[in-house]
């Protein structure tokens, strides 16, 4: 019955706002790419191998855009290597999602989600007949729980979690959802706190697992990173990443007193700005060519060395967490505005010393477990020009810092191998 209301009011909207999404689509073509997928069209590329006649048994696995795909890379690795009878395919919601898993799990086994319409979801479960659905995070949509429950198919939660910005929107909804999470075959949290608020929910079989996030590793250096790593010579890189709105300014302001200027001879540093989202690329060189400082943005790169004090546009996606190799100091973005932040573990990694705004509710447990290691500075916007300049300055103390990070990243790992076992444990039991 909740199904039924649900597609009621799902299909009023989508008449309603049916000229809205119209004009999006003829003005914008990431509303167009993917169009056909999204509305039930199964691809071809996804029947090779037998699997549209049931010779091949396939996992389904969903993660809506880059951060949950950068989260599963391990996963899908270790899936492939565990479960070689079994084809994995991969959805993703967002474009920058989609690109991004092409290039890391190849495009013959990458398409977009359905849109949660009926007829969209029952051609994908139809065409795919997946021995188990896995969701990354939590990317409820009830046409699509449902047409699995009624097929009898598992769905896992990965890394699952329930964020400080939509638990109120959650439990408000909980009757509305404890029918679908009730039936989850297996819910893995990554912190204590998500396993009691998904317990809350409705969801029954939760377990503790840790972040998959923890288990990422950067296995070869990006084209971008091998580029810069040739042409900074004895410059230092601050990398800032995943920045949005309001954030690149802030920066700017900080930047003449970060690297010494005015002065003749700028300390030998340059910075690296990554816009978290692709669309802004165009207005953020425009902002980087306004603000008098010498820029490129790193595709257009030639042979000609960094200079001291020179600005770099990384206008690319997937390249970001490999290039914070390079960095003498990362400042991690979406945390001086209220974005949520983002992964700090992704410079951690490599033991770079980290610098967060005080927004980070996306990311509150790894920056917690890393604040109470003293592995990581958060600093307030009016603070920010000091705290970068007082860690590029003191070497020591910088290393220090990002030692202590690395440390933490190292000791959380393993949820990878839980969320294997788990999964594997659910095959079993399906009896597929």
């Amino acid at each position: 019955m909740i199904v039924f209301f649900y597609n009621v009011l799902l299909s009023a909207t989508l008449l309603v706002s049916l000229p809205w999404w119209l004009w999006r689509m003829a003005t914008a073509n990431k509303y167009r790419e993917g169009l056909l997928e999204r509305l039930g069209c199964v691809p071809r590329r996804l029947s090779n191998g037998g699997l549209s006649n049931g010779e091949v048994r396939v996992i389904w696995l969903h993660a809506v855009s880059v951060g949950e795909v950068l989260a599963v890379t391990r996963l899908v690795a270790e899936m492939d290597a565990v479960f070689p009878t079994y084809r994995l395919v991969i959805s993703t919601t967002t474009r920058t999602g989609q690109t991004v898993a092409r290039e890391r799990f190849g495009a013959a086994r990458v398409f977009y989600c359905p849109l949660d319409l009926p007829w969209a979801v029952w051609a994908y479960l139809a065409a795919l007949r997946p021995a188990m659905l896995v969701l990354a995070e939590t990317e409820f949509w009830p046409n699509l729980l449902s047409g699995c429950f009624r097929r009898g198919i598992p769905v896992l939660v990965a890394n699952g979690r329930i964020s400080d910005r939509s638990w109120p929107r959650y439990w408000r909804l909980r009757s509305v959802w404890r029918p679908f999470l009730s039936r989850l075959s297996r819910v893995l949290a990554q912190t204590g706190l998500d396993a009691e608020r998904l317990l809350a929910l409705g969801c029954e079989r939760v377990t503790v697992s840790g972040n998959l996030k923890f288990d990422v590793r950067v296995s070869q250096p990006a084209r971008a990173t091998a580029l810069l790593g040739a042409l900074r010579g004895p410059l230092q890189l601050l990398v800032a990443g995943s920045t949005l709105e309001g954030e690149e300014a802030l920066l700017l302001e900080a930047w003449p007193a970060v690297c010494g200027m005015p002065a003749e001879s700028p300390a030998p540093l340059a910075m690296v700005i990554a816009p978290r989202h692709p669309e802004r690329f165009p207005a953020v060189a425009a902002l980087l060519a306004q603000s008098g400082h010498p820029w490129r943005r790193v595709s257009a790169l030639g042979r000609e060395p960094l200079r001291a004090g020179e600005l770099l546009l990384l206008d690319s996606i997937g390249e970001l967490a490999s290039l914070y190799s390079l960095a003498a100091v990362a400042f991690v973005g979406g945390s001086l505005v209220n974005g949520g932040g983002h992964n700090p573990l992704e410079p951690a990694q490599f033991a770079v010393p980290v610098v967060m705004g005080p927004h980070f509710a996306n990311f509150r447990a790894i920056v917690e477990a890393m604040r109470a290691a003293d592995a990581i500075e958060i600093v307030k916007p009016e603070a920010l020009e000091r705290q970068l300049a007082g860690l590029l300055r003191d070497s020591g103390r910088a290393a220090a810092l990002g030692q202590r990070g690395r440390a933490v990243f190292a000791a959380q790992t393993g949820a990878t191998a839980r969320t294997v076992a788990a999964i594997g444990e659910l095959l079993g039991e399906s009896g597929r």
